[in-house]
């Protein structure tokens, strides 16, 4: 690996304080590669709802344009979300499409890493597939190997606490981000 940091950014497909996904987004600094910084990207919340004549009347709104321009500085982008019906959470969505949309689209040979944690045994499987599908469309560099997928999240992660108790749970998570800076290093995608 290179002297300078990776530089990377989550984004967390849940817009609920206290998620299993957020938890698990909010430790990935700690379990990070050396020479990989983690940081969250700019929220999405605040994103209206994603509408071609209000883009064409009055442009990006100012938080789009601040977390398409964190996706474009990152040196790689980690999408940590839960399942919502089978899918992609609507939020999560609308801010892909609204991102995807602006100047420059920031995922194209943008690498990027997919968790989820889910209440169920498939730990988020569709939902990352329908991710996968979006990103491929934009041309981002999605991660294949390895998978996170956090079934039976309560059993895995405490909620009270913000941790991870399941130590093969964390092992899995730290396999990930040492094979996603290799990938980016591969890439030659290092800023």
């Amino acid at each position: 690996m290179s002297d300078k940091a990776l530089n990377v950014v989550t984004i967390c497909g849940s817009l609920r304080k206290g998620s299993y996904n957020r938890i698990v987004m909010n430790l990935l600094p700690s379990f990070a590669p050396d020479g990989m910084t983690i940081t969250e990207a700019p929220p999405f919340a605040e994103f209206p709802l994603y509408d071609a004549d209000v883009q064409n009347a009055s442009g990006f709104p100012a938080p789009v344009q601040n977390l398409a321009d964190a996706i474009r500085a990152a040196d790689g982008v980690i999408f940590v979300s839960p399942e919502y019906n089978f899918s992609i959470p609507g939020g999560l969505k609308n801010a892909i499409d609204w991102v995807s949309r602006t100047p420059n689209q920031p995922f194209a040979g943008k690498p990027v890493a997919i968790q989820s944690a889910t209440g169920g045994n498939l730990g988020g499987g569709r939902m990352q597939y329908d991710l996968r599908r979006c990103m491929i469309f934009l041309d981002a560099l999605t991660l294949n190997k390895p998978e996170i997928f956090i079934g039976m999240a309560s059993q895995r992660i405490d909620d009270k606490t913000g941790q991870i108790k399941d130590e093969q749970t964390i092992g899995f998570i730290k396999q990930q981000l040492a094979a996603f800076a290799k990938s980016i290093e591969q890439h030659g995608l290092k800023r």
